[in-house]
């Protein structure tokens, strides 16, 4: 295979339009950081020379630092990694543009405990040390709104009545409603296309204005978590690009379906046979395991699956979103269901994060998981059929300062994720509570004033 400056080079050529790249940096709150660097300059970029400082990877979602970490850590710079595989056009830039990911080395050139790409690429050997390889793939689901706010700040619907109000019911998998939006929809499988990214369904979701991109699996996690990203990036492009906002909030609307990232997954052998396969569609004893480890660690990995105030506005009865660790085969009210398919693609079907999630904590918690069941051998209760909510009182974190206290304590965490990583997202999402607790609402006024 060619070097990473034969690659670029070709990509180069290629493209001989493209005039700056966009090099991206995720950090743990789920921005994306980064420069604009010139098309001189991209060589420097792939041999590993552009530096930003550590505290990049670690800014909260209003982009400011860990006050009670940065300064402590010296703040100093470290080096970034260009993946080259992530190399790609921006279709819907308004120049040409290309972009990269990448991922961030210390000085002496170890990865950043705080790096999330490194993060996960972790896991991923830690599975592969056992004999696993995990084969993922997301489901992503958005509001596409318009471009335009009501008196009261909220974002307003493009699927509405003859009245001027939305609609009362989202027309789910309508292909009508579909082809009502086919411009931006076929300009968001084109950009996806440009970036090879492997689009499998667009759906039409529950919600009015709610739609859904599925993508296929992977046989590299680290590949299925850039490609979600890349995914987001992509669909927020394309409705900017028509005029519209593209939203992945879990909750935009209180009384409206919330936005979910469902994960699949399942485990290969060394020669590529999934190890839940039993041969029947009920699974192995493995499979047991990976779910009894992702059900006794959920709580612990809430924070991450649901990281923001408004992440916990989904957990509501009726809502299909799981408030409770359970599983059980085809079925849709629990948190970890294992779909009716041929017993080859016996797999996990990952229900709780919502789609403001990280996509590559979200895959790293599902793996954290997985390993705490296979490595301590943990035997997952009997499967639930009929209605979850029914059955089981709602146990995981209901609020966000609940998630918070119970990932702080955590030592599953510790253990899958590492000390540096628990201490600064445990700081950096306790900033961010804080800030929302001094904010009093409009709500309050009207109640109290």
């Amino acid at each position: 295979m060619a070097d990473s400056g034969e690659r670029l080079q070709a990509f180069l050529d290629a493209y001989p339009d493209i005039e700056v790249f966009e090099v991206i940096l995720p950090d743990i709150a789920g921005g994306l950081r980064g420069k604009w660097v010139t098309r001189d300059k991209i060589h420097s970029v792939l041999a590993g020379e552009l530096k930003l400082p550590a505290s990049s990877l670690a800014f909260d979602v209003f982009g400011r630092d860990v006050e009670a970490w940065v300064f402590d850590s010296g703040d100093g710079d470290s080096y970034c990694e260009a993946d080259i595989e992530t190399l790609v056009p921006v279709p819907w830039a308004s120049r040409p543009t290309g972009q990269v990911l990448m991922s961030m080395r210390d000085p002496e050139g170890t990865p950043s405990p705080l790096d999330t790409r490194f993060l996960l690429q972790g896991l991923i050997d830690r599975l592969q040390s056992h004999g696993y390889t995990p084969v993922m793939a997301t489901e992503m689901e958005f509001y596409l709104l318009k471009d335009e706010l009501d008196e009261f700040g909220r974002p307003l619907h493009t699927q509405t009545d003859r009245v001027g109000g939305f609609t009362a019911a989202g027309q789910t998998y309508s292909l009508d409603t579909m082809a009502e939006m086919g411009e931006v929809m076929h300009a968001m499988r084109d950009a996806a296309d440009a970036q090879g990214l492997p689009v499998d369904t667009l759906i039409k979701e529950s919600a009015p204005s709610q739609y859904e991109i599925n993508l296929y699996h992977s046989n590299d996690a680290l590949i299925a978590a850039d490609q979600a990203i890349m995914l987001q990036r992509a669909i927020k492009g394309v409705a900017r690009e028509h005029d519209l906002r593209a939203t992945f909030m879990a909750k935009p609307f209180g009384d409206l379906a919330g936005n979910g990232m469902h994960v699949h997954c399942s485990l290969v052998d060394r020669e590529g046979n999934n190890v839940f396969d039993d041969g029947t569609g009920a699974g192995t004893p493995l499979l047991r395991e990976a779910i009894a480890g992702c059900m006794a660690s959920m709580a612990d990995v809430m924070l991450l699956l649901a990281p923001n105030l408004n992440s916990y506005r989904r957990f509501q009865r009726g809502s299909h979103a799981p408030m409770a660790p359970c599983w059980g085969y085809e079925n849709r009210t629990v948190s970890l269901r294992v779909p009716a398919d041929s017993p080859a693609a016996t797999r996990i079907e990952h229900r709780v994060a919502g789609a403001d999630a990280h996509p590559h904590l979200v895959l790293a918690a599902i793996l954290a998981g997985i390993l705490y069941g296979i490595e301590n051998h943990l035997e997952a209760p009997e499967p639930l059929e009929g209605n979850a909510y029914e059955q089981l009182p709602p146990s995981l974190p209901r609020h966000w300062p609940e998630a918070l206290e119970r990932f702080a304590a955590s030592d599953i965490i510790r253990e899958y994720f590492g000390d540096e990583f628990h201490h600064v997202y445990t700081l950096l999402k306790q900033q961010e509570l804080d800030e929302f607790d001094r904010l009093v609402t409009p709500m309050e006024y009207d109640a109290c004033l």
